[in-house]
């Protein structure tokens, strides 16, 4: 991970406009309607989206970008067709939290390269706080080295994805095994929680590539572990995303195999 890559900046600067335009105006626009998937949007969710990808074609006109709002659904996500060079951008991340006035959401935007996020930053207006890998900030805490579910704190994200009964199964299994489960509503503020060691691992149900990609690469920045559901690293095809110190990784992967294999 090069903390020190020249578009760094451009992308702080990119989400920094984003979220502050955001906190301006996105309460105006956090009016809620469905896509066909039965996701929520919002104006805000476009006019971010508009914002960002303005401001990278002006700053970096040679690479694309993929956004959620401006893909149709199959174009990109769970088949992996993914541009090996692109920006990937969230524009608000947990629509669902920002339609009901809670502050866990974000702007998520990452630049992958070869198939793999080398930079991200994420930014989280409501809690005007920020986290890029350039490195942990004064006010950032440490990954946690918690080896074993019993004692883990687990960030769980993306429930109504994939078979819904062995997401129950898993659900069930892990707030018995874990220390604590919590549900944020945030793909990209579980993989900060995991970054910053309040959560000790998460696990991302059915996840797109915008969803994770920033995520992806602030945990990678400061020495976590990233895995598919097959154990392995994890790429845009998994339908699972596992993170945290790389034992109980490991092991959280062990229960989602486990419970497929009885469902």
């Amino acid at each position: 991970m090069n903390r020190n890559h020249p578009l760094l900046p451009v992308a702080e600067e990119a989400a920094t406009t984003a979220a502050r335009w955001l906190d301006r105006k996105g309460r105006r626009l956090s009016a809620r309607r469905y896509k066909a998937s039965g996701e929520e949007v919002t104006d805000a969710d476009v006019g971010v989206q508009t914002l960002v990808t303005e401001f990278l074609r002006a700053r970096t006109p040679d690479i694309p970008l993929v956004g959620e709002e401006s893909v149709q659904e199959g174009e990109a996500g769970t088949d992996g067709r993914v541009p090996s060079r692109c920006w990937l951008l969230d524009p608000i991340d947990g629509t669902m939290n920002f339609t009901r006035g809670a502050p866990f959401y974000s702007v998520s935007l990452a630049l992958v390269e070869d198939g793999t996020p080398v930079l991200g930053v994420i930014n989280a207006p409501a809690l005007k706080r920020h986290w890029t890998t350039s490195g942990p900030c004064a006010q950032d805490g440490t990954p946690s080295d918690v080896g074993h579910l019993p004692n883990a704190v687990v960030g769980v994200t993306g429930t109504s994805s994939g078979d819904p009964g062995t997401t129950h199964a898993f659900l069930g299994r892990l707030h018995t095994d874990a220390y604590r489960v919590r549900m944020q509503g945030a793909m990209s503020m579980d993989l900060v929680g995991v970054a910053e060691g309040w959560l000790d691992a998460c696990v991302c149900l059915g996840p797109q590539p915008w969803d994770v990609a920033a995520g992806i690469a602030l945990v990678a920045s400061r020495g976590g572990t990233v895995l598919g559901a097959d154990g392995d690293a994890f790429t845009w095809n998994s339908p699972l995303l596992v993170a945290g110190p790389r034992e109980l990784a490991r092991e959280l992967i062990d229960h989602w195999t486990a419970t497929d294999a009885t469902t």
